[in-house]
């Protein structure tokens, strides 16, 4: 298979992943395949992208940024934190 038959998988160069618990919960930001910080909101998002030097970021366009475990706007866990169970006394 030569260079140009070979499946092209496009990865943008923003990666937001998902969720993580915490007080305040965070997501962490890939920029290019490397760790590139901890955003509690999408201002972080922005701030951490301008640090390496990607301004004026579109967080909308797929092709600059994917949005893992939620979007923009998903800053806390769907699932409740654990919580110890108490013995059943009987």
């Amino acid at each position: 298979m030569t260079e140009s038959q070979a499946p092209r998988i496009h990865r943008p160069p923003i990666v937001v992943l998902g969720v993580q618990q915490n007080d305040p919960p965070f997501r962490l930001v890939e920029i290019a395949g490397e760790l590139a910080g901890k955003a509690h909101s999408v201002l972080d998002v922005i701030e951490i992208a301008r640090e390496v030097g990607l301004d004026d970021v579109d967080l909308d366009d797929p092709d600059v940024v994917r949005w893992v475990g939620g979007d923009k706007f998903t800053w806390t866990s769907f699932w409740p934190p654990h919580r110890p169970r108490h013995e059943h006394r009987g």
